[in-house]
């Protein structure tokens, strides 16, 4: 485990726990190459804030990663509505391409 992953856990449950600690701790994971645990603390940090766009970003491609496609395009499709909602338009474009990415390779139907 890197000293960044472990610095942060250490703030885990802590006044500093939130959203953005548990999308570092995604972030740092899915670097790392733990696609599994990435998804834990990013899906942890979209329940404190369901509207981080950023993390549902994130949260596809940990998905994607992992083998797991359509639950990757249902995070993006999630994401590109907060991100428009919210009128981030970088955000919601990186997404709708990597949405249309997966579609491409999914049966009819998914």
């Amino acid at each position: 485990m890197s000293n960044v992953i472990a610095n942060l856990e250490k703030l885990l449950g802590g006044p500093r726990d939130n959203a953005l600690l548990r999308y570092s701790l995604g972030n740092e994971y899915l670097k790392a190459g733990d696609a599994a645990r990435a998804i834990d603390y990013l899906r942890s940090a979209l329940e404190k804030d369901p509207h981080y766009s950023a993390a549902w970003k994130l949260l596809g491609r940990a998905l994607a990663d992992h083998g797991r496609p359509a639950e990757a395009l249902e995070a993006y499709r999630s994401g590109i509505a907060v991100a428009q909602a919210r009128g981030d338009i970088q955000a919601a474009k990186e997404m709708t391409v990597f949405a249309r990415r997966i579609e491409k390779t999914l049966p009819p139907g998914e």
